[in-house]
């Protein structure tokens, strides 16, 4: 059954039970003054069975309404919500199936609790207007869940991988350039590939490709370095090799209102990120860096340039491998971008296991200035070095965690003019230590740190670069609520 026919038939099921209840029937009234039975009446309202047109019109007359009213797709009043919901494409769009969910079953909890789903669904509607959210908020929220459930590792893309591999003799030492993947592209699939396609098109200048898919022509950003083309074609080889056909043709995506595409995004990175950085290579180096007694920078920049890939796409692979192959699974990724202006966002954030501290803890917030997320962003920006790497362990105020949190900030991939900053957090623990060996090491720099400044309690902090605001506000009403409780005890 099709969505259109389940939406028709919880939303008359919904327009039975309205008119029953306001009517004042119980199912035995109703059953009685329609000829329909109990059973029958309880399958409608659950928006499981949908009469036909002589038992529609001796509803309608019991009821009180015309045939044509019980009929329309229109509810009221508190049902109102429900019904925009329904008729909308949000349901059919949710990757309900991703987190198995059925939707036959959403469908009778909207039946069974109308008018509370219908509250809910309100306060959606009315956050995502009063908060600028947009589809793409829900699909990435989405996918950076399904991300979070497995670990954010894939095996089946994995095993893609493998196969491409050994298909395509594809070197595992990193050793190759982006020829390598152009010339599969050209060969195996029929790729036409013109390099500064996008020149003729300034209004395109924030795109690194564009793939004309009836012609098989893709299109490049003019000036992109060979580690950026590498990725690239490594994404157009993983939508042929894995035969995606629901995809964005631009780079970065630009098509975020369905799930789909966001999802087969997500895989081609995936597909060619594991491609460039091999798995089994980067485990062995992630070995022998952890084996270090001592922080070794020199050792940790080792690794990417080990690879034919930009430090960021080194970090995102590190997610993937140290959850699954090293079982360390209390970690958090975060990439910090700086504006324009000066200021500091947070543009991506995955969480394994459970929310840690760094998050998006409020909107027009200022992040914690000891974040080493922030502090490398500010030193990379008054030295004349490409790349800086940073380490720091650190505490979050109130609470007993503590990372061992390593930086690398350098250029933006899609703005070299501004710089952004990739981050993975350990949690420290007994299972870190065995892993890693400079766990404890006492040349780590240590810092009490927190999310935003205006949550914070810091008040001597020399980096603070906004008030404590929502901190003051709390002891305001903590303060009313002692006077509240003293004026209380006074009169009784």
């Amino acid at each position: 059954m099709n969505i259109k026919e389940q939406n028709r038939k919880i939303i008359f099921g919904l327009k039975v039970k309205q008119l029953r209840t306001a009517n004042g029937l119980s199912f035995k009234e109703l059953s009685e003054a329609s000829s329909l039975s109990v059973s029958y009446l309880n399958e409608i309202e659950k928006g499981k069975k949908f009469p036909k047109q002589d038992k529609i019109v001796s509803l309608a007359k019991t009821l009180g309404v015309s045939p044509e009213e019980l009929v329309s797709d229109q509810l009221s009043g508190s049902l109102s919500a429900v019904g925009e919901l329904l008729q909308s494409n949000f349901l059919s769009e949710l990757p309900l199936d991703l987190f198995g969910i059925e939707l036959g079953k959403v469908i009778e909890i909207i039946a069974n609790s109308p008018t509370r789903v219908g509250a809910f669904i309100s306060t959606l509607v009315e956050l995502s207007r009063n908060y600028a959210l947009q589809d793409e908020n829900f699909y990435f929220g989405a996918l950076r869940a399904y991300q979070e459930m497995h670990y954010n590792y894939f095996e089946e893309i994995e095993y893609q991988v493998d196969q491409c591999i050994e298909q395509f003799n594809i070197p595992t030492d990193g050793n190759f350039t982006s020829n390598f993947f152009k010339t599969i592209l050209i060969k195996e699939y029929k790729y036409q590939i013109d390099d500064g396609g996008l020149s003729a098109h300034p209004e395109l200048n924030k795109l690194r490709s564009v793939y004309i898919p009836n012609r098989k022509k893709l299109l490049l950003q003019e000036g992109l370095n060979d580690r950026q083309k590498t990725f690239l074609f490594g994404q157009e080889l993983a939508f042929n090799f894995m035969e995606i056909k629901e995809r964005s043709y631009t780079s970065p995506i630009q098509s975020k209102n369905n799930f789909e595409v966001v999802l087969n995004n997500f895989k081609s990175n995936y597909f060619s990120i594991a491609l460039i950085v091999n798995r089994d290579r980067l485990i062995e180096d992630i070995r022998n860096f952890s084996s270090n007694s001592t922080w070794k920078e020199i050792a940790f920049l080792k690794i990417g340039r080990n690879y034919n890939a930009a430090p960021e796409l080194i970090f995102h692979r590190l997610t993937n491998i140290i959850p699954k192959f090293f079982n360390l699974k209390q970690l958090f990724f975060l990439r910090m971008n700086e504006n324009d202006d000066g200021h500091y966002f947070l543009s991506r954030v995955l969480h394994l296991n459970r929310q840690h501290h760094p998050h998006r803890s409020g909107l027009n917030e200022h992040y914690c200035r000891r974040w080493v997320s922030i502090d490398i962003l500010k030193k990379l920006s008054e030295s004349d070095h490409e790349y800086l790497v940073a380490i720091q362990r650190s505490k979050y105020k109130g609470s007993e965690d503590e990372y061992i949190c390593m930086s690398l900030a350098g250029p933006a991939h899609n703005n070299p003019e501004n710089n952004v900053s990739v981050t993975v957090g350990y949690l420290v623990n007994d299972a870190l230590r065995e892993k890693l060996n400079f766990t404890d090491d006492p040349s780590v720099p240590s810092k009490i740190v927190n999310t935003t400044c205006e949550r914070c309690d810091i008040m001597d902090c020399k980096v603070r670069a906004a008030d404590a605001r929502i901190v003051n506000d709390k002891l305001e009403k903590q303060t009313m609520q002692l006077a509240l409780k003293k004026v209380f005890e006074e009169v009784t």
